[in-house]
């Protein structure tokens, strides 16, 4: 499957690298596509930079299978660009990732009214006051939807995502 990763400034260094790195063991293609092609972004622990392969304006979501979001300070930023969360929309009937803060986008996008998720424990009041169930768990598949908490969680994050994606045993720990 082609997927697109929407990546910012400040994106949480394992929650980028360790799915990004497992998704195409698994044989899936990985697209990051951040605010604008050959962007240089840094993990906010500063272990990981990355570049952007794609930038926002030239991307188009029927290009691609599925949608990836690391946490961090990174879906904070992107949604305040309208080009992220419309590009976040489009991918509604089809599998979405999103761990830590990813959830803000899909807040944004008014994509989690009366679906079950999880994500980082500041962001579960956001989710509630935006009609989602949210559960304190490492992981949540509500249909075409996995969630996480964090970092901790990243090992059931890629177990659940390559499960709905479809991935070879190779990506797995």
């Amino acid at each position: 499957m082609k997927i697109a990763c929407v990546v910012g400034p400040g994106f949480e260094d394992s929650e980028l690298r360790v799915p990004y790195d497992r998704f195409r063991a698994a044989g899936h293609e990985v697209t990051l596509i951040g605010p604008k092609r050959g962007d240089r972004l840094d993990g906010k622990r500063g272990r990981e930079q990355v570049s952007a392969d794609m930038g926002i304006a030239e991307a188009r979501p029927g290009d691609f299978d599925a949608l990836f979001i690391p946490g961090g300070y990174s879906p904070d930023k992107l949604r305040a660009d309208r080009r992220f969360i419309d590009f976040v929309r489009a991918f509604r009937d089809r599998p979405i990732l999103a761990i830590c803060h990813g959830p803000q986008l899909l807040i944004s996008a008014e994509m989690v009214r009366d679906r079950t998720l999880t994500s980082w424990k500041t962001v579960q009041i956001d989710l509630r006051n935006a009609g989602a169930d949210v559960r304190d768990q490492d992981v949540v598949v509500d249909g075409n939807l996995v969630t996480s908490r964090g970092p901790s969680d990243v090992d059931a994050f890629v177990r659940e995502s390559l499960a709905l994606l479809g991935g070879g045993a190779e990506a797995h720990p």
